[in-house]
């Protein structure tokens, strides 16, 4: 056998984070603020709800879609914080992570040539997977003069005959950027207009810290043409729990499922037993996590500004996109650079998206403690930048 990989495998390039994340994690006395992953452990009333399912023996599958119960709490949250209604028993799948509702959303909803509309800088599996789908990625470079935003005029520019899907990822991983009402309903009326679905990544909705998060699915005429993709991971510090969900049509569901029925069978039933307890009685845990991080966010552009580094205010997610251009390097050396010399490990911005080049993504989703060194050691590198 002469050929045998995938061509489209093959085209497909590694992640840029886990580059990072591998370097880091072999090197003593280093700081990682590379990884999206909550310091936060569970909460421990969340925990105990997945020790009891064990304890009880509930270790079977779950039917394809989630348990009933974890499907009914999605619709009850999505109607208490977003004034959506969803049909627990037609339009609400439980998946493997936010991940898999974007991978097979994309596979049911796209023909081969088929085009999907990705804003970038986002994030790093909206692409591979619309590739992996058959369906050409059409990017849309943001611009940091317009804080990430994606606006009409951009959305208008790339819309053609063959358009299928545009992949809405806000709060933005990896900018913080975030849309709010008037920014949605200008996309909104485009959407309808061209006859397109939206693919509405919400992960990190509850961390937003101007106003609300507003969903593009509560706006009219949007919830018929919108896969709204969330998840336990972000807010509730359950990375390791693997559990997300996506709600949509009825017809599109009922495709996503045969998928997700043959590929997973399920998700994991002790995760979705632990989720039950989140969306009942996590509430304060996510208000507490939240403030904690937004006292994180104010300490990094308060620093930034205090070395004249260019940075605009992020308002979701946990993560600042600083600008490194003024320092006559790519990205990737920058962050190669200050990884080898001070032992702090960022992003690069080009992991994202090309449009991502001349920043470097940190996560505050770190102890304070551990900023303030990272950033101590970022003065001390920029310095020596600045004095050469």
């Amino acid at each position: 056998m002469t050929k045998p990989l995938s061509e489209a495998v093959e085209s497909l390039k590694p992640s840029g984070i886990r580059k990072f994340f591998d370097l880091v994690s072999e090197m003593k006395d280093a700081i990682s603020l590379g990884v999206g992953e909550p310091d936060f452990d569970t909460p421990w009333h969340i925990r105990d709800e997945g020790i009891f399912a064990l304890e009880k023996g509930k270790t079977f599958y779950t039917s394809n879609a989630g348990l009933k119960e974890l499907r009914e709490e999605i619709c009850n949250y999505l109607k208490r914080r977003q004034g959506i209604t969803y049909n627990p028993a037609k339009e609400v799948l439980v998946t493997v992570g936010g991940s898999e509702a974007i991978d097979i959303g994309l596979r049911a909803l796209v023909n081969p040539g088929d085009e999907v509309i990705i804003p970038q800088p986002s994030y790093v599996s909206y692409e591979p997977c619309a590739v992996l789908a058959g369906a050409k990625p059409v990017i849309i470079d943001l611009k940091a003069e317009n804080e990430f935003r994606l606006t009409a005029d951009e959305l208008k520019a790339v819309i053609s005959d063959k358009t299928k899907v545009l992949i809405l990822p806000f709060p933005n991983n990896p900018t913080g950027a975030i849309m709010e009402r008037k920014d949605l309903e200008d996309i909104a009326k485009i959407i309808i207009e061209n006859d397109i679905y939206v693919m509405s990544d919400e992960i990190y909705a509850e961390l937003t810290y101007k106003g609300e998060h507003v969903s593009i699915a509560s706006l009219d005429g949007m919830k018929e043409r919108t896969i709204l993709i969330n998840g336990f991971s972000k807010a509730y510090a359950m990375t390791g729990w693997r559990l997300g969900y996506a709600c949509a049509p009825e017809n599109i569901i009922k495709q996503m499922t045969k998928i997700h029925q043959f590929a997973i069978m399920c998700a994991p039933t002790t995760s979705q037993y632990a989720a039950v307890e989140a969306l009942k009685n996590g509430d304060d845990d996510v208000k507490m996590m939240k403030t904690a991080y937004n006292q994180r966010r104010r300490f990094l552009i308060n620093a930034f500004k205090e070395m004249n580094l260019e940075c605009f205010e992020p308002f979701g997610a946990f993560y600042v996109f600083p600008c490194i251009k003024e320092f006559k390097m790519t990205s990737e050396e920058f962050a190669t650079r200050f990884l080898e010399e001070e032992k702090v490990a960022v992003v690069p911005g080009n992991a994202f998206g090309a449009s991502g080049e001349g920043f470097v993504r940190i996560s505050y989703a770190y102890s304070l403690e551990n900023l303030k060194l990272a950033i101590e050691r970022l003065k001390c590198f920029i310095g020596k930048l600045r004095s050469r």
